[in-house]
């Protein structure tokens, strides 16, 4: 199947399922429908594409348990790969921009979502809280890309400080995952779909009770960061 035919049957099937998103958003606030078309989305995203998903690491995770999902991002593939593997409902924080788009946008702030706006650090501040009341008051996991940005060289960037921040004043776990595959199935800047294989790997959660300061934080985040690195490889 040509990129084009992928891309039509990709952008028809988001739109249609946008509209069935919405509705469910506005019906059922507890947004355990939503949560389920999450997975029918990502699922149909991923047959439409040809790609096969290898989920490894289940068995390091709780399906009852609250977690922040910390991943590396190398692709628009990564969204509807992690989010038909993690087991638990989970909110994606993603950037403001995509709230934009006609329809798919619309879906997400409506939806269970969190919204970071990376040009202001008072509203990320605000985006961060919002998490955190999510977690807390909905038992809901988090996933968060903490590159910031998609890589252009499919190697693992340095990380952001925002996810271990948050996972400082939650205390819930966080799980490092590692997404590879994606940067070949379609590469930043360039508008070709190739068939392939996503492989999603879980490791096991570290305990975030005992970060108190800054520097807990960012060792925390070099730790996490060298475990994506090498389970990328894996």
């Amino acid at each position: 199947m040509t990129t084009y035919i992928k891309l039509t049957l990709i952008f028809l099937y988001t739109a249609i399922l946008s509209v069935v998103a919405i509705i469910f958003a506005i019906v059922d606030r507890s947004f355990t429908l939503y949560f389920w078309l999450s997975k029918v989305f990502s699922k149909g995203i991923l047959l439409i594409s040809g790609i096969r998903l290898d989920v490894k690491g289940l068995e390091n995770i709780d399906p009852a348990g609250v977690y922040v999902y910390v991943s590396n991002h190398s692709s628009m593939y990564d969204i509807p790969a992690i989010q038909y593997a993690v087991p638990n409902r989970a909110s994606i924080v993603f950037k403001q921009e995509l709230g934009n788009i006609p329809l798919f946008g619309w879906q997400l702030k409506m939806g269970p979502y969190i919204i970071i706006d990376r040009r202001n650090p008072e509203k990320a501040m605000k985006s961060i809280e919002k998490a955190k009341s999510t977690m807390k008051n909905k038992g809901f996991s988090i996933i968060l890309f903490a590159e910031g940005t998609r890589s252009k060289t499919d190697e693992v960037q340095p990380f952001k400080r925002g996810a271990f921040y948050l996972a400082s004043r939650v205390s819930y776990p966080i799980i490092p995952v590692s997404i590879s595959g994606t940067g070949k199935i379609l590469p930043k800047g360039k508008l070709k779909i190739l068939p392939g294989k996503i492989t999603v790997y879980f490791d096991k959660p570290i305990e975030t009770g005992e970060i108190k300061s800054k520097k807990d934080e960012i060792e925390l985040m070099e730790k996490v960061r060298e475990i994506v690195i090498k389970n990328k490889e894996f």
